[in-house]
Formats: C-alpha cells, structure tokens, sequence
C-alpha cells in the first residue's frame, strides 16, 4: 500500500475528503519526524513505537577496492519497534491463513500418479503419502 492508497482507505473509513486524509497523513508524519529530530521517542500505544538510534562511527571496506579500509561516520537512524496488538495481529494471521488453506511448499511430498484423482489420501488426509523414494531395494 502506497500513500494514495492510505490517503482513499483513510477518506472512505473517516467519512473525510482526501485532501482532509492527506492533510491529517502528513501532519502524522512532520510530528514524527520532529520529535524524533529532538532526540524523543514517538510511542502509539499498541501499534508501536518510533524512535532514533545513534549508529557509532566503525571501520568498513570500500567495496570498489577490497583492500582499501575506509572510516563510516556515526549515524543517527530511525527506528521502529512493534506494539503488543500488531504483533498479535500478525501472528493470529498468520495462524488463521496457515489453518484455513493448505499452501503450495515445495518440501511436501507431491501426489505419486498411480493414485485415483479424487481419492482421500491424494486430497490432503492426514495419512503420510508414501513416497517413492522409502520403497525398499532388493
């Protein structure tokens, strides 16, 4: 989802206009951004919480000329951590889409052919398909 996109899921779930949700949208973020300039942490209480980190000045390699050690500045970068109810939000997610729909993974066995289309056992029972590799050499 991009900004354009917040900005009309914003405006139809509010009842506002789209510049009034655009408005509201960089309002959020400008006071982010300045409090976190200040050195504070913006905290949203169960979405998360934003704050600036400072990343110590170190020692690197010029990755042109591996040979070649060069100084990287201390940074201050942003930061996010995840609130209690997003993380639960995603993990009972997670959970319901894993329980609902079997997903394609390559690591599961695939169906041999000599099976019956439609039968129980090549639909997903919870009986292990025999593979052809555990057949035993003689």
């Amino acid at each position: 989802m991009n900004k354009a996109e917040l900005i009309e899921v914003i405006s139809n779930k509010v009842g506002i206009s789209k510049k009034e949700a655009e408005d509201s949208i960089d309002c959020l973020t400008d006071s982010i951004i300045e409090r976190l300039k200040k050195g504070e942490e913006v905290t949203i209480t169960g979405f998360g919480a934003f704050s600036a980190k400072v990343r110590a000045a170190r020692k690197g390699v010029n990755p042109r000329n591996p040979s070649q050690k060069i100084d990287i500045p201390e940074v201050t970068v942003p930061k996010f951590k995840a609130g209690k109810v997003l993380k639960e939000s995603l993990k009972s997610k997670g959970e319901s889409e894993s329980s609902e729909a079997p997903t394609e993974d390559a690591s599961e066995p695939t169906p041999t052919p000599a099976k019956e289309e439609g039968s129980a056992d090549s639909l997903g029972s919870s009986e292990p398909t025999p593979s052809t590799d555990s057949t035993p050499s003689e």
